[in-house]
């Protein structure tokens, strides 16, 4: 698989966008919330909201399926990532759950792929992964390399 892909199965069950992620850009990285746990760092094999009992006994695809959506753990995700990364988990479920999942690949695709190179945005680091060229920076972004 290509890892310069934005696809459906590297979007998580909260909502957040696995293709984008500085752990799944990595050489040898994370293969997304999705795939094993090999390779993925640990905060992401704990994840709650990946193991929630509703989601799991459900079984749920994504959040916004159960009846407590949105509960507090993924409005604290939301809020976290909001604040430092401008990226809502909230509205991308919304907007997946009003337009489906093909009309959401497209708006990633357009929002996270790189206007000189074709590469990849990361939403960490708010730079292309394969020129360097800065699409925005963060507070408190730390520039180095993702390696």
């Amino acid at each position: 698989m290509n890892k310069r892909e934005i696809r459906a199965d590297l979007i998580a069950p909260c909502g957040a966008n696995c293709a984008v992620c500085m752990g799944y850009l990595r050489e040898n990285g994370c293969p997304g919330c999705r795939g094993s746990d090999e390779n993925k760092p640990k905060n992401c094999v704990r994840c709650r909201i990946k193991h929630c009992d509703e989601l799991v006994s459900n079984n749920f695809t994504f959040c916004y399926e159960c009846r407590k959506f949105s509960c507090k753990r993924i409005e604290q995700l939301d809020l976290r990532y909001r604040t430092n990364y401008d990226f809502s988990m909230i509205e991308n479920l919304n907007f997946i759950k009003e337009h489906g999942m093909n009309a959401f690949i497209a708006q990633e695709k357009v929002r996270w792929t790189c206007s000189e190179c074709g590469g990849i945005i990361c939403v960490h680091r708010g730079y292309c992964t394969d020129c360097g060229k800065v699409k925005f920076i963060h507070k408190g972004t730390n520039r180095a390399p993702i390696k």
